[in-house]
């Protein structure tokens, strides 16, 4: 009876072992799982693979069981990549087309208009903006990905381009070379567009952040807006300078001079109208068509005044002849060669970039409203495609109008019909009514443009940004006062350099946490979000917080870790208790590695060493254990160091530590 309890002693103890052993092999195969995967693939496979998404979006799988039907289902497949309207068009209804037209109709009674005094804006005869809203939405009905968004002129792009391509050549001296280097500007902004979605490289829009694009609409508004002073105040001479500055000493200035009241006093009236309008649509969610049909009302009533009353004779200033008929061709107005061409495509990839930034904002927009997806590359492709036609059908840069998009969205469109029926209106419009535009008042285009300037100020936008994130409201104040002070590329340009400003700052020192075990769980979390954590004595376990481990941050991360060490040796030995036996680095945010990261790596090691510590990695992504292969750094640090989790290396270095004392 005395020896049962030493037999029964000695049965737990073979069953611990026994779970110990399999707890070890589970855990050394799990190590294994993470230093045998299969190597990456390299960067030719990844840009092939990225260009076969834009063209065969479902993959490589086909249904069909013989090798014709396969290359007839990859040819379907490709062609509905490209021209997504051979997919939703198989399915168009009747009853659809009934929503489509209604919608064309509204939308195209806001364009004509709008086109009009766009094309004054930019810099263009009447006729330009008109020829921008036939062949561009055309192309795009076919090409787009967008149920809802309304190509067009738009008012940011026609004054980023009176802006900058009006410092090179001058609208008033030789207006044949400067809509000639229009055209070429367009051509060059819808061949970037282009090669950004081929090549995915719509990240470089990203960098015009949301807080950027407020700040930019807001200042160009306002820029905009005093420069229809000219229209709206009848002034012949006025700066083609786009500071607030210049703007208001330009009008002020001009008073002086001879000015005709009455373009005044029928801008501001058919303004009042305007603005009414607009306002009665938001309150009456129904009557959406009312601010949609106001402007071309606006239109009608006051070249009939004008007609009527001869009023062009009395000081009025009117838009007179407006060339109609079909878009001619400019394939020989542009200028491909010369010393300009340098600056045609400089303004080209702003221009691109800014129309980009605006129709993909606006497209996911109301894409997000009706509950689906539209893929940025796909679009940079069809908005590429349609600026190159546009290009060379004499129509200038377009992109999507977010207030054009508002009404086709409330007036119930199903398609990208609408955009083909407001194509179509717009051209009739061009072959039967441009002759009777003739008395039409300039002041009325000035009013036009200004009732739509209230919706590029996003007052509650700004002040949400400030409320969450300060360092995102200066990248908005900056872009604001950059367009109102200075000029729309330098606004463009601060945006960008303090948005591209943080992304360094980030990069450049990430963020690096201190992690410890949560009670009743085996989850590390950071101990500044959780303080109920607890830190495993004689292990230090960090996570990286950075996408790279890289030249730009390595040194950074080494000296943190190291200053860590250093810290926790120091209160250790304060305390009498043992030393630091190994560094866990949690590397599950790293998602790529460089030589100067590895070197980091291998400085880390060697400093631990000293210190008589082991360094540990815990889930180390696919490129990172790839190239840490590559450089033999596995092998110095031994293969019994990497981990799955920061769990098991912490229970496989108090493993190791209780080994070693046992061993003492």
């Amino acid at each position: 009876m005395g020896s049962q309890p030493i037999q029964t002693f000695s049965v737990e103890e073979q069953r611990r072992r026994h779970l110990n052993m399999e707890d070890a092999t589970s855990q050394l195969e799990m190590a294994q799982w993470v230093l045998n995967s299969p190597d990456p693939p390299g960067l030719l496979q990844e840009l092939s693979s990225s260009v076969r998404e834009i063209i065969f979006p479902h993959g490589k799988k086909h249904t069909s069981s013989t090798a014709r039907r396969k290359q007839q289902s990859r040819a379907m497949e490709f062609l509905q990549g490209v021209f997504p309207i051979l997919r939703w068009g198989r399915d168009y209804k009747a009853s659809m087309f009934k929503n489509d037209l209604m919608a064309g109709l509204t939308l195209a009674s806001l364009s004509i208009p709008q086109s009009i005094g766009y094309a004054n804006l930019a810099k263009l005869d009447p006729q330009y903006g008109l020829y921008t809203s036939v062949i561009p939405p055309l192309i795009y009905a076919i090409m787009g990905s967008s149920r809802e968004i309304a190509i067009g002129p738009v008012a940011v792009v026609s004054m980023l381009l009176s802006s900058m391509i009006g410092e090179i050549q001058d609208p008033l001296a030789d207006p044949v070379a400067y809509r000639n280097f229009v055209f070429t500007v367009t051509l060059f902004a819808g061949t970037f567009q282009a090669i950004f979605g081929l090549f995915r490289l719509g990240f470089l829009v990203d960098f015009l952040s949301h807080a950027s694009i407020v700040g930019f609409m807001g200042g160009a508004a306002i820029v905009i807006g005093l420069q229809q002073l000219k229209g709206l105040l009848g002034i012949s001479h006025f700066t083609t300078k786009t500071d607030v500055v210049s703007v208001l000493h330009s009008a002020f200035t001009s008073i002086d001079h001879p000015w005709s009241p009455l373009n005044f006093v029928l801008g501001c009236s058919f303004l009042i109208f305007l603005l009414i309008a607009r306002f009665i649509g938001r309150r009456n969610k129904k009557l959406f068509w009312f601010p949609a049909v106001a402007p071309l009302v606006s239109v009608i009533l006051s070249t009939l005044i004008v007609f009527l009353t001869k009023a062009d004779k009395h000081g009025v200033k009117i838009v007179r002849h407006i060339k109609g008929g079909l878009n001619r061709s400019s394939v020989h107005d542009l200028q491909l060669s010369g010393p300009r061409v340098g600056q045609a495509a400089k303004i080209g990839l702003i221009s691109a970039i800014v129309a980009l930034t605006e129709a993909i904002a606006v497209g996911r927009s109301f894409a997000s409203i009706k509950g689906y997806h539209i893929d940025g590359n796909k679009e940079m492709l069809a908005l590429g495609f349609m600026n190159i036609a546009g290009s060379l059908s004499s129509c200038y840069v377009a992109t999507g109008s977010f207030s054009r998009t508002a009404v086709n969205f409330s007036a119930g469109c199903q398609t990208l019909v609408s955009n083909i029926v407001m194509s179509i209106t717009v051209l009739v419009s061009l072959e039967v009514f441009t002759r009777l535009l003739y008395y039409t008042p300039t002041a009325i285009l000035a009013s036009i443009i200004l009732s739509a300037l209230p919706g590029l100020i996003d007052i509650r936008g700004a002040y949400y940004i400030w409320k969450v994130d300060k360092l995102d409201f200066i990248a908005c104040i900056g872009a604001f006062f950059g367009v109102l002070f200075a000029s729309v590329e330098i606004g463009l340009l601060a945006a960008v350099t303090i948005s591209f400003a943080r992304i360094l700052l980030n990069a450049i020192r990430p963020g690096i946490e201190a992690l410890g075990r949560l009670p009743r769980a085996d989850v590390y979390c950071d101990m500044n979000q959780y303080p109920m954590a607890v830190k495993t004595p004689g292990i230090l376990a960090v996570r990286i917080n950075s996408a790279l481990l890289c030249f730009a941050n390595a040194n950074f991360i080494r000296e943190r870790i190291l200053r860590w060490v250093t810290e926790e040796v120091n209160e250790i030995k304060e305390s009498t208790e043992g030393g630091i036996q190994a560094v866990i680095l949690d590397m599950s945010n790293v998602m790529n590695i460089d030589t100067a990261g590895i070197l980091a790596l291998e400085e880390l090691h060697k400093e631990l060493l000293i210190h008589e510590a082991q360094l540990a990695i815990a889930n180390p992504k696919w490129q990172v254990i790839h190239k840490l292969r590559l450089a033999k750094f596995i092998d110095r640090i031994g293969r019994g160091w990497i981990f799955l989790t920061v769990s098991e290396a912490v229970d496989a270095c108090v493993s190791s530590k209780l080994t070693a004392l046992a061993n003492c």
